[in-house]
């Protein structure tokens, strides 16, 4: 799917041409390191927030670097990249949670819930509103997502905003993540708008989730090259784009005004397993009513 159609399919492109997005609003990517020297990029607006583990690259061939550089290009990159590029002129807060050693190229990234709990915590603290998490749940246990658990009660009490991979195992069911109330998972999607096969599906993604673009996405590569990729990460940061793009159109409005009106814009109850697409300018219209009013 070529970018011009992915944006279209949530309708994300009226509101690209609105805004390219504030250095006020900021997101938190959770993830990979980035290559944040790659000319796709604008180096600028993207900072590491942690010594201890570098948001740049030190290994441009790695799955981690890959992975991470490929989402932020999704995010952020210029408009003139071979990438979604959504909010450009947003800054990006890269707090890496996955080893440059780890996965293999073509895997969902993966960390546990203590190592997520505490990189949430720390990337709400750098001034995040937006949080983009593209990772699976590593070796769980009860300590470890009651501890994640509190993280995101942190968050939800920060005026910040969760947005997470609903995961690639195929599965119905649900995660310590993707089941937190105040989170938004995201199911991929092909061009038709159906969810794709891998992307895991249940009741609490069904009811607060989203479906974005997530087959066949174009983005940066770290080679030289524009890379193709698919899954749940990749349709992850359609959703955290429109919702940094609709927090810079509307700098005043809370978490919850934002998280409703991108639910609102369906209008409707949600009964089933497999939640609606993303309609970035029904949430555009929604906010922009709302600001009529006060």
């Amino acid at each position: 799917m070529d970018s011009a159609a992915a944006l279209e399919l949530v309708r994300l492109t009226a509101l690209m041409e609105r805004t390219s997005g504030r250095a006020e609003v900021v997101i938190g990517l959770l993830d990979g390191p980035v290559a944040i020297a790659h000319p796709g990029l604008t180096a600028k607006n993207i900072r590491e927030i942690s010594a201890s583990t570098p948001g740049a690259c030190s290994q441009a061939t790695s799955a981690a670097c890959m992975h991470g550089t490929f989402v932020a290009g999704i995010l952020c990159a210029k408009r003139s990249a071979a990438a979604p590029a959504i909010a450009p002129e947003c800054t990006v807060l890269v707090r890496s949670i996955f080893s440059e050693a780890g996965a293999s190229s073509g895997q969902m990234p993966s960390t546990s819930p203590e190592e997520l709990a505490d990189a949430l915590i720390e990337t709400i603290d750098a001034g995040a509103r937006v949080l983009n998490l593209s990772a699976a749940l590593a070796q769980p246990s009860v300590k470890g997502e009651r501890r994640l658990e509190q993280a995101l009660d942190y968050l939800a009490g920060r005026n910040a905003l969760v947005v997470a991979a609903a995961g690639n195992q195929g599965t119905v069911g649900s995660s310590a993540i993707t089941r937190h109330p105040w989170v938004i998972p995201v199911v991929a999607c092909d061009q038709q708008g159906r969810p794709t096969p891998e992307s895991n599906l249940g009741d609490s993604i069904g009811t607060r989730g989203l479906r974005a673009p997530g087959a066949d996405i174009t983005s940066l590569g770290t080679e030289g090259k524009p890379h193709t990729f698919g899954g749940t990460s990749a349709a992850t940061p359609f959703v955290s784009g429109a919702i940094a793009l609709l927090w810079s159109e509307f700098p005043s409005a809370s978490a919850p005004e934002i998280k409703a009106a991108v639910a609102q814009a369906h209008n409707h109850r949600r009964k089933t397993i497999v939640p609606p697409i993303l309609n970035a300018w029904a949430a555009y219209q929604v906010l922009a009513a709302a600001s009529t009013r006060r």
